[in-house]
């Protein structure tokens, strides 16, 4: 709608002030806003007095009738990508474009003489409503940068966790400082639980590894560099701090379902490639143990980690397995008798079968094998050729009906 005539003189009276107007303003007027003082000279004296500028000609503009233009409002996000990118508190940025509106209403009101009360409100109207699409583009801008920005941050420490995992020295040493991984830090090993239907669409899976990182920032109190996906990866926690002993159920929380994780340390940057792989392995050892998912360390699976090792005599120990080959059936039932220290009914309900199928199973496992489960040797043999046999089959302890099977454990560099 446009202005009366009378409006329209009223503002363009005030079109000579425009240049004193925006000194005011980068002045006396913004310098009242918290923060601002504090910024460079150069920034208050060139870049955003030319803002200011810009905006009180493209109002005179306006106010003389003609409409908008395309890329009215190019400076103005211009500006805000800027301040975005130097990090410029957004409240600051959108508090001059305010304080500036106000300024503009006071000269404008200075100006006006008896009778122009109702031409005065007119341009109060006009401002109010020409404030919106500014505000709009200039917040829209920022947030849109800021967007990109962090997303890039992100990728940028995923990218240099990765490295630091696989034994890549980093193009910049100084991001090891910057980030506090130039000394000492802890390794984590994480397991999700899987996930089915909608919980396994992209936009879900960003969801569930941004609450996984807040629950890490908030339990060390630090930035944690991660390296996750859906089923799960590693995390860096400078400093070497002692994990909570409720951080598997922290996580769990967030995930809707068991998380196991493991803790190793490492003396500096050189160390974590192998910290990474020895928390995966103590997270694949605890599940073939039978351990409930939680916090993993080395300590708690210490006998299971040495059987684990391979020497000279792995492969006969393995082999031992082998006439199960082709018989999951069997292999499950081995497993699970295992996990849930031999009890005959607790297996038979975690497999949902009769405890005399149960007995029947394990009669043909050491037929077989050769194995006698009913004796300790022949217990601790049977855990160390499942530890051994490379793909050990899944545990069913921890697939509930319905659920789609866990991904196997297997001795590679994440979990």
């Amino acid at each position: 709608m446009p202005l009366s005539e009378a409006a329209r003189h009223l503002a363009l009276r005030c079109e000579t002030r425009v240049n004193a107007l925006a000194r005011e303003m980068t002045g006396d007027v913004f310098g009242d806003i918290p923060g601002y003082a504090e910024l460079p000279d150069d920034m208050k004296d060139v870049e955003i007095a030319a803002t200011a500028r810009h905006g009180l000609r493209l109002f005179m503009r306006r106010a003389r009738g003609q409409g908008g233009r395309h890329g009215d409002h190019a400076l103005f996000r211009e500006r805000a990508a800027q301040r975005a990118e130097e990090g410029l508190p957004l409240h600051l940025l959108l508090r001059t474009h305010a304080m500036g509106t106000y300024a503009l209403w006071r000269t404008l009101h200075e100006e006006a003489g008896p009778g122009e009360e109702a031409a005065l409100v007119e341009l109060a109207d006009f401002l109010l409503r020409n404030q919106g699409s500014v505000i709009g583009a200039v917040a829209e801008t920022y947030l849109d940068e800021r967007a990109a920005l962090d997303a890039e941050r992100r990728e940028e420490r995923r990218t240099l966790a990765r490295a630091l995992i696989d034994g890549a020295p980093p193009a910049d040493r100084t991001a090891l400082d910057d980030l506090g991984l130039a000394g000492p830090s802890t390794v984590l090993a994480l397991r999700l639980p899987p996930a089915d239907g909608p919980a396994t669409a992209p936009v879900a899976v960003r969801r569930r590894l941004r609450r996984l990182q807040t629950v890490l920032d908030r339990a060390f109190g630090t930035d944690v560099l991660t390296a996750l996906d859906a089923i799960g990866g590693h995390a860096l926690v400078p400093g070497a701090p002692e994990p909570a002993d409720d951080l598997a159920r922290r996580l769990a929380h967030v995930c809707d379902g068991p998380v196991r994780c493991a803790a190793a340390q490492a003396e500096g940057p050189e160390g974590i490639p192998h910290a990474a792989r020895t928390a995966s392995e103590v997270i694949r050892i605890a599940h073939a143990a039978g351990r409930p998912p939680e916090l993993h360390r080395l300590a708690d699976v210490l006998l299971e980690y040495h059987l684990s090792r391979h020497d000279e005599s792995s492969p006969m120990i393995a082999a031992l397995l082998d006439p199960l080959d082709g018989r999951p059936e069997l292999a499950d039932t081995l497993r699970t008798h295992l996990e849930t220290r031999q009890d005959r009914r607790a297996t038979a309900q975690v497999l949902g079968l009769h405890p005399n199928t149960v007995d029947n199973r394990l009669a043909r496992i050491a037929e077989l094998t050769g194995i006698d489960l009913a004796s300790p040797r022949g217990t601790t043999l049977a855990l160390c050729a499942l530890l051994l046999k490379d793909g050990a089959p899944r545990s069913l302890s921890e697939t509930r009906p319905g659920q789609p099977p866990a991904v196997p454990d297997q001795p590679m560099s994440r979990p």
